[in-house]
């Protein structure tokens, strides 16, 4: 099913010997439009560390409760390596979570996309290129939301929502809230037509036009968010499904 990152913010994070933390960030890939991580806050009553965990690796989620669950230990999850906020997270980090939990790095050759972290084979340094200093397309959801969107054409709204796939953790749609301008609205398209986002203009592009994002039909989180939803939005963009 499709789900709005908004609201999985603060589902409670379930070891398999009780609760370790809360959701309180999700790291998204810019280029893939795919959610790489989720950052959960380890503190139960009071805010924690922040560590990082894959989103593939969840066993069960419980949507009623807003409970998620995962693999791991309550020791495990707080005792991970930490994450400081407002910094690229750099392939040195994301190597030793990935060798802290023994999944398999994405990166590396022969690792399909979306592929659940798994105990890794042997992969040798020299397989996996140059480590940059910080991936430049992982980006922080609550640093995007709010990011000003700019139109061809333009300025309007500002991103409010990404919906993902929660089987595949693949971003699916941006919901833009317009209400910036008169009689405004919040609508929603494919994050695959934002042409680029600038980091440190705090804004996105798009090579839609304003009219036709000020057109398009209301986005409405109360109804369901779906695929013939996604068919219907392609459809009025004038977009192959």
């Amino acid at each position: 099913m499709f789900r709005s990152l908004n609201d999985l913010f603060g589902y409670g994070i379930n070891a398999v010997d009780g609760p370790a933390g809360s959701v309180y960030d999700f790291y998204f890939d810019d280029v893939l439009w795919a959610v790489r991580y989720v950052v959960a806050d380890t503190g139960v009553i009071l805010p924690g560390r922040k560590v990082l965990l894959a989103p593939q690796t969840i066993t069960e989620a419980d949507w009623a409760s807003r409970l998620l669950s995962l693999p791991h230990t309550q020791q495990e999850i707080r005792e991970g390596p930490s994450r400081e906020e407002d910094k690229p997270v750099s392939r040195q980090e994301e190597e030793e979570l990935h060798e802290y939990y023994q999944w398999a790095p994405y990166w590396a050759p022969g690792v399909p996309f979306g592929a659940a972290p798994v105990p890794p084979p042997p992969v040798h340094p020299e397989d996996l290129g140059e480590v940059p200093e910080g991936d430049p397309h992982l980006r922080s959801m609550r640093e995007v939301s709010g990011y000003a969107l700019v139109a061809e054409d333009g300025q309007i709204g500002h991103i409010e929502d990404f919906v993902a796939d929660d089987e595949t953790w693949t971003l699916r749609m941006v919901v833009i809230d317009t209400r910036n301008w008169l009689r405004g609205k919040k609508v929603a398209f494919s994050p695959h037509w934002i042409d680029r986002i600038d980091w440190g203009g705090k804004m996105a592009k798009t090579l839609l036009k304003q009219d036709q994002i000020r057109n398009a039909p209301e986005f409405d989180p109360a109804e369901p968010v779906n695929e013939e939803l996604e068919v219907r939005l392609y459809d009025y963009y004038g977009r192959p499904h």
